[in-house]
């Protein structure tokens, strides 16, 4: 039997229920016994609203056996790049240090600097810290971007390895015109040693996401978020990622009553049966639709049966 995946991450198109699936999920192991972490990498964190309860870029326990964190990418980016500028203010000469202070002050907001500081964030719970939580749950960012998240780890281990071979070559250099002119030869590189460092996180980063991860795949009974739930499928299982559930949110009881209700259901049908045809390979489990928003933990128990009822959160045993 293949063993248990720990790790669980919620995906899906912007709007359709992830951060309440995620919630449910990781509610459901943490009333189970499990040590359970909640993690948010979507920069339009709710997941505090939803817990009702005060979050930041530590763990903080929220629940018996739950603890929730909302990554902070933006001050997770300004760390990393402050430490670059002291590396960097070693290294030049101060006649190329404003130009220097000026191209990291414009690579903190970029787009890739913050995908960047989330893996590492996520690499700091997920491996270094994995020892602490049976369970972790990841609610993830809208769609493109999850994609995008769960490729860096093989682009950047990529380039990390290219920095350190040229960083390696100019000190090989520097140890040659040493030995030439007799002066001792200089001291072992902090810079590659951090650039090593962040590839073996990386790394195992990758192995922990390829080896000990689920993907649930979240959409609604749309057009567009069911067209968008196929492309990240298809994404995902050529990427050779483990792909769980397709949760479908909102779906309308039977019972609605009313002429407009009546119809939606209608309509719904049609997207569900076009859900069961393209993506019924996969385990597809129904929601229903609430009679209002999920405002807090009580909420969340509607949301828990439902998964329970079709056998979520258990581990799926097959590809």
């Amino acid at each position: 039997m293949t063993p248990a995946r720990t790790v669980t991450l919620v995906g899906g198109k912007g709007g359709v229920g992830k951060t309440t699936t995620a919630a449910a999920l990781a509610s459901a192991h943490a009333a189970a016994g499990a040590r359970t972490l909640l993690v948010s990498t979507d920069p339009a964190h709710s997941t505090g609203d939803l817990l009702q309860a005060r979050l930041g870029d530590e763990p903080t326990e929220v629940a018996p056996s739950l603890w929730a964190v909302e990554i902070d990418a933006e001050a997770t980016a300004d760390a990393h790049v402050e430490r670059v500028r002291a590396d960097a203010r070693r290294l030049v000469g101060p006649e190329i240090r404003a130009t220097v202070d000026r191209h990291l002050d414009l690579a903190k907001r970029g787009a890739g600097t913050l995908e960047s500081a989330i893996l590492d964030r996520l690499a700091a719970l997920l491996v270094d810290d994995a020892a602490r939580y049976d369970r972790v749950v990841v609610d993830t960012a809208p769609t493109g971007h999850t994609l995008r998240l769960l490729a860096m780890p093989e682009l950047l281990r990529g380039w990390v390895g290219g920095l350190v071979r040229q960083r390696e070559r100019v000190r090989g250099l520097d140890r040659s015109l040493a030995n030439l002119t007799g002066d001792d030869a200089p001291p072992d590189d902090p810079v590659v040693e951090r650039l090593r460092a962040r590839a073996d996180r990386l790394t195992a980063l990758r192995r922990r996401i390829h080896e000990d991860a689920v993907i649930h795949l979240v959409c609604v009974p749309e057009r567009l978020p069911i067209e968008e739930t196929v492309r990240a499928e298809a994404a995902l299982r050529e990427a050779d990622l483990r792909i769980g559930a397709i949760v479908v949110n909102q779906v309308l009881p039977d019972d609605a009553e009313g002429a407009f209700l009546a119809a939606r259901r209608e309509q719904q049908g049609v997207h569900l049966a076009d859900i069961d045809r393209r993506l019924g390979h996969r385990q597809v489990v129904h929601v229903p639709q609430l009679p209002h928003d999920v405002r807090g933990p009580d909420d969340l128990a509607a949301i828990r049966a439902a998964l329970a009822a079709a056998g979520l959160p258990a581990d799926p045993q097959a590809p």
